[in-house]
């Protein structure tokens, strides 16, 4: 894929956590990406990135984490690539 580093991988599963900060704070958001190779990556992004990360992984795309350049990718957002067509959404 143009402009990918070679590591990059499919995301087969996506979990989120939230750490309560101080009282009416807005605590913190980590977000672990584990890709079709077993491997883990987190990252800790603001709460509005968070949203806009979780409205990605509810949408009918495919997801592919570069851990290189520490960018998620989301391909099939509208259309379809051809590389595409042997990666389901949610499936390595």
């Amino acid at each position: 894929m143009p402009g990918a580093s070679e590591q990059t991988r499919p995301v087969k599963i996506v979990n989120a956590n939230w750490v309560a900060g101080a009282d009416g704070g807005d605590g913190r958001f980590e977000i672990m990406f584990i890709t079709e190779d077993d491997q883990r990556h987190v990252i800790a992004p603001s709460p509005v990135a968070t949203t806009a990360l979780i409205a990605l992984t509810q949408a009918d795309t495919v997801l592919l984490w570069d851990p290189s350049n520490r960018t998620l990718i989301a391909a099939n957002v509208i259309g379809e690539m051809p590389w595409t067509g042997r990666v389901q959404p949610g499936q390595p």
